[in-house]
């Protein structure tokens, strides 16, 4: 497409991928260090900020694997976007709640006699062995907030990159809901990056440990064979009340088994060797 076309003449596609890409670029805090990091011409690369020019496949993937983004999500909706990017879930968790068949599952779940949930509201460290790297032990970012009359939930994993182990090579983001049913907590939630997996978990409090950590086992069934399906036994640690912050999301990382940052009692639980179940 030619520099002097009007604006009216860029596609939707284009200029959904040019914001968002500007959007991630005013993160990073510096066109320079992006272009050098992906092997771009800087001159190139202005270019796809502008929307006037759209880059090959290749260099689409490129992109999208430095910012640790799935491709199709550099192409979305520029305020559904920024929305998952900065952490602001409760637009399309709204979506999520007006579906009819979600409205009426929620219908049949929701029991008439609530129990007092705001105990399990806030922020934690979430703990199970990674499905994806053998024998580490993944920490993820979850929150647990109050949207209207239920508990909304969404959590944080960052993996880092096989050839540069201190470089963030994929980030996943669950988006879900929570159900605190007879003395026990119930997840259920979608992966919105790759837009491929459902999980769902099932916890127990651990009553006589005042640092109030939550023990149970978790599944994750992707749409494909990309990410095989597992369960596992997972942990909640409560940090603190409110959303998520900078530095929970700072701490999520893959860890060696015997990290000493993990706590003892999750140690403990999670076992001393892994007990993923995944196909053969």
């Amino acid at each position: 497409m030619s520099l002097n076309e009007p604006e009216d003449a860029l596609t939707a596609r284009q200029m959904n991928f040019a914001a968002n890409l500007r959007l991630m670029v005013d993160r990073q805090g510096s066109i320079s260090q992006v272009c050098r990091k992906v092997g771009i011409n800087r001159q190139q690369f202005n270019k796809y900020l502008s929307g006037r020019h759209m880059p090959s496949p290749g260099n689409i993937r490129v992109i999208a694997n430095y910012f640790g983004v799935g491709v199709e999500l550099l192409f979305a909706e520029h305020d559904h976007f920024r929305a998952l990017v900065e952490g602001n879930y409760f637009d399309a968790l709204d979506h999520l709640r007006r579906a009819p068949q979600v409205a009426r599952f929620l219908d049949t779940v929701t029991v008439a006699n609530k129990m007092d949930s705001e105990e399990f509201v806030g922020c934690y460290d979430r703990y199970q062995y990674s499905s994806i790297y053998a024998r580490r032990i993944l920490r993820s970012a979850f929150c647990v907030f109050r949207n209207g009359d239920f508990l909304n939930h969404y959590y944080i994993e960052r993996f880092p990159s096989y050839d540069n182990p201190n470089k963030t090579e994929y980030i996943f983001k669950y988006h879900g809901f929570t159900f605190p049913i007879a003395d026990r907590v119930f997840c259920i939630d979608f992966e919105s990056v790759q837009r491929n997996e459902l999980t769902f978990g099932i916890f127990s409090s651990v009553q006589r440990n005042s640092k109030r950590f939550m023990f149970g086992v978790v599944s994750g069934v992707a749409a494909t064979m990309f990410r095989q399906p597992f369960s596992t036994r997972a942990a909640l640690h409560y940090r603190r009340p409110g959303l998520l912050r900078r530095a929970e999301l700072e701490s999520t990382a893959t860890l060696d088994m015997n990290d000493s940052t993990i706590p003892r009692e999750v140690r403990e639980y999670l076992g001393d060797s892994p007990d993923m179940i995944k196909p053969v």
